[in-house]
Formats: C-alpha cells, structure tokens, sequence
C-alpha cells in the first residue's frame, strides 16, 4: 500500500496538470485541491471564507522537510496535518485563522513548526482530525 501510495505521490508531482486529487484516512476521503507551484503553496486558502466538510488542500514538496505554516489572511479555523513520505501523520495543528489586519493596525500570525519532517501538508476544516480519530502515525491514502 505504502508503494502504490508513493506512486499516486510521485504521479500527481510530476503531473503539472493535476489540480484536484482526493486524500483518505480513517475510512474517511476529503477532495483536495492541490498546491505544488510557489504561488501555491505560498496562497494556501489565504481569504477563502469557508471550506466545505469534505474539502481541502493538500500541500505537495519537492523534498521531505520541515515546513512551518503561518495563517496570515487565513479567513477559517484549520486543522493542519502533515504527513511524511511514507505517508504517515507526523504532526497536527488545530490552528485559529489570522485574517488581515485592519487600517492601521497590525496583525500577529504566529508560525505553526511541526518540528518534525514532511513532504505533504493537508488542510481540513477545525476539528475534523478530532472527529475522524485522527492520531500521529496514521497512514494516508494520496491519489
């Protein structure tokens, strides 16, 4: 499972034209759009007012690593997970949206260190890892 995983991994990577694509854990699948250019992975769901429940996006590395995430002009509350090359859960965030600051004020987005290695990173809706059971070491599905 592991190997054809790594393949779905490695088709949707090298496939540019690939957009959307579906992630599944815990019997449960979310429709994911994909993000892999550098405008991508930089805009994330910046300024979306909602997702829907089975929806997300999934972040997409050239190289396993470490990638903190910051919610500026994040618009909803999140979970963040990320997910090594072997497809396993190595971090979650339940992480609090920081939408943009007023005229003339600032706004504080604390970055979110998983202090740990991946090479996918998968947004859902806040509180939906705790409801699906998600935990550390749980296997994802990628297609």
């Amino acid at each position: 499972m592991i190997i054809l995983t790594g393949f779905a991994g490695l088709f949707l990577f090298f496939n540019k034209n690939v957009k959307q694509g579906s992630v599944c854990v815990n019997n449960f699948c979310f429709q994911v759009k994909i993000a892999k250019t550098p405008q991508e992975l930089v805009n994330g769901l910046m300024f979306r007012k909602s997702l829907e429940q089975n929806k997300g996006m999934l972040f997409i590395f050239e190289k396993e690593d470490n990638y903190p995430f910051w919610m500026k002009n994040t618009l909803i509350p999140l979970d963040i997970i990320w997910i090594n090359s072997n497809s396993k859960v190595v971090f979650i965030s339940e992480s609090q949206p920081c939408p943009p600051a007023q005229t003339g004020q600032s706004s504080i987005c604390p970055s979110i260190n998983p202090f740990a290695d991946a090479k996918y990173v998968l947004e859902i809706n806040a509180g939906l890892s705790k409801k699906i059971g998600l935990k550390l070491g749980d296997t994802v599905i990628i297609k």
